[in-house]
């Protein structure tokens, strides 16, 4: 019976524990591009382009399609340093949004929920790419997810990319 209660008060431990640290941070930046959402949306979905001209997302596929539940293989390079991992596509809205949720090993453990989100301006697309880490670990890694820099240059070339296609 003893071993029941100490089992029990380590479950509620970690419960409180989890609560307690639980954090929720989001990075956000956008750019102004000069075509329309269609003509953002090909060179942002040309996914075996990216190595020719993405610095931050520099390989992603879809193995199995580009839609809802299937996983993407993505590799990001940010500060010297690249990440390999396997999101989960949570949402394709051509021209408007592409979103995925990366995890890393458990739920709630570290959460990277990542958008590309694509409105109509009078002069072109406004491009927001957006992430929102949830989770436990999200005090403990601190600036390791500080993806700013990397968004900024992402979103950058994307504009210069776009602009170039169409220039064609």
């Amino acid at each position: 019976m003893k071993w029941i209660l100490s089992v029990v008060a380590v479950m509620v431990l970690v419960g409180v524990l989890a609560a307690v640290l639980y954090r929720d941070r989001t990075v956000e930046r956008s750019v102004e591009i000069e075509a329309s959402p269609a003509e953002v949306w090909r060179v942002l979905t040309d996914f075996e382009a990216y190595p020719q001209w993405n610095p931050f997302v520099i390989r992603a596929a879809a193995p199995d399609g580009l839609e809802v539940g299937r996983d993407l293989d993505v590799r990001i390079r940010d500060r010297g340093s690249e990440t390999g991992f396997r999101p989960e596509v949570l949402a394709v809205d051509p021209e408007r949004e592409l979103r995925w949720l990366g995890r890393v090993l458990l739920p709630r453990l570290l959460d990277g929920e990542h958008s590309f989100r694509l409105e109509t301006t009078p002069t072109g697309t406004r491009f927001i790419q957006g992430e929102r880490f949830r989770g436990v670990l999200v005090p403990v890694v601190g600036s390791s997810i500080d993806v700013a820099d990397g968004f900024d240059a992402m979103n950058r070339a994307l504009r210069e990319r776009v602009l170039a296609t169409i220039a064609r």
